[in-house]
């Protein structure tokens, strides 16, 4: 999987489809919220739309809505580790619909590209995904989010396994 920024904001292709969604200011304050370990929001966003990107790309999938939803999937805007505003129910059940109206409100999304943001978080959502798009990146997601949870803990996961 690429963790690497530079290598991904080299990739000139990625780029032009992301490019309209890098400029919201929606999309920027992502970079404000933490969401794993020390990994923003934005951060993660980025790496897994790049990933989904190439997997999609690669199987001969929709890569251009794969990306642009892989963007937006976790456009929350908040920190989801405090009770604030309100807002009601398990982080985990709830911010796919936050995410959907935030995309939605910055930008016309297809069909696809709605059910891969509303389904990221299957099976823990209800729904079921509707495109193999939504299960590559509900894949991909969950990766991150545990290599992301990891982040310091890594070296002593290697040392353990390299015993075996």
């Amino acid at each position: 999987m690429i963790t690497s920024k530079e290598e991904i904001l080299q990739d000139k292709e990625y780029i032009e489809i992301v490019s309209e969604l890098l400029k919201q200011e929606k999309v920027q304050k992502m970079k404000q919220y933490r969401q794993h370990h020390n990994v923003s929001c934005f951060d993660h966003c980025l790496y897994v739309s790049y990933n989904t990107y190439l997997i999609c790309k690669k199987s001969n999938l929709d890569y251009v809505s794969a990306a642009r939803a892989g963007l937006l999937h976790d456009l929350f805007l908040y920190d989801w580790r405090k009770r604030e505003n309100g807002r009601k129910g398990l982080h985990a059940f709830t911010h796919s619909k936050e995410a959907l109206k935030q995309a939605l409100s910055i930008t016309n999304l297809n069909n696809k590209e709605q059910d891969i943001i509303k389904n990221h978080m299957w099976p823990v959502t209800p729904e079921f995904p509707r495109y193999r798009e939504t299960f590559i990146i509900t894949f991909v997601d969950k990766y991150f989010a545990v290599a992301e949870a990891f982040i310091g803990k890594n070296i002593k996961i290697k040392r353990f396994m390299e015993q075996y």
